[in-house]
């Protein structure tokens, strides 16, 4: 069976990624690793995370990219699995993705979407509403497959390893998750499974300010990427890949 490394970025998160690392022990699958990559806290995270048996690694530049990236650069495991600090895996987050991954080999990346356990009702319902069921409406039409949701994903080793030197991993101000799903190649296939879900806290969107922000990331991350990475170019390159690769695609005929 594979091995899974569970990476963390953390920033002064101390009291919430306690709760993460617990949920995690409580798996019905461990993690063969858990990484919490320190990105400067002044707090207990690092205290925290060492207590709770996690490999701890430091990044100085600021940003969830700087920080995840170098998270995923120190995964050992076959499969690397991400959370937030906020994140609340359920019991058999680890336990699905390991099914998912085994029963699907032609998978390359996993992700589900997260579900608000805190925070003001009506501010958690525009974000599930308009910021992740957007997200994922919106930019599966734009990418042609399934985007990525950062804080609930897993991809296979491999994948990273392709994806390292093309990601613009040293930027703050941008979506980490959607700059990997933009680099990805015809040939990596992304699913998106709506029962692998995560609890997430609606602290972003406490403020119209903080879900404003997020939207200019998103807004950031696409327009750095035109016209290369425009839709119509990406449903072209697509289809070539497809005719040239058509007796290698699953149901093809010898």
């Amino acid at each position: 069976m594979p091995s899974i490394t569970v990476v963390i970025p953390a920033l002064n998160d101390a009291e919430m990624l306690a709760h993460s690392l617990s949920d995690l022990a409580a798996q019905l699958r461990p993690a063969d690793e858990i990484i919490v990559v320190d990105n400067g806290s002044t707090d207990e995270t690092a205290a925290v995370a060492a207590a709770h048996g996690a490999r701890v690694i430091e990044e100085p530049v600021r940003g969830i990219w700087p920080a995840a990236s170098a998270g995923y650069d120190a995964a050992t495991g076959d499969i690397i699995a991400r959370l937030d600090a906020d994140s609340r895996p359920p019991v058999d987050w680890l336990l699905h993705i390991e099914a998912e991954f085994v029963d699907s080999p032609e998978i390359s990346v996993l992700t589900g979407p997260g579900i608000f356990y805190d925070g003001n009702a009506v501010i958690a319902g525009l974000g599930q509403a308009l910021y992740i069921g957007g997200y994922f409406w919106s930019m599966e039409i734009w990418l042609g497959h399934p985007p990525i949701f950062g804080s609930n994903f897993a991809m296979r080793h491999e994948v990273w390893q392709r994806m390292r030197g093309r990601v613009h991993r040293g930027l703050r101000a941008i979506h980490d998750d959607l700059d990997l799903a933009i680099h990805l190649d015809p040939d990596q296939v992304v699913r998106y499974d709506e029962r692998l879900t995560v609890g997430i806290s609606a602290r972003p969107f406490s403020t119209w300010r903080g879900f404003g922000r997020r939207l200019g990331w998103a807004y950031t991350t696409l327009r750095m990427h035109l016209p290369q990475e425009s839709p119509w170019r990406r449903r072209s390159a697509r289809r070539r890949w497809e005719e040239e690769h058509a007796e290698e695609l699953p149901g093809a005929v010898a």
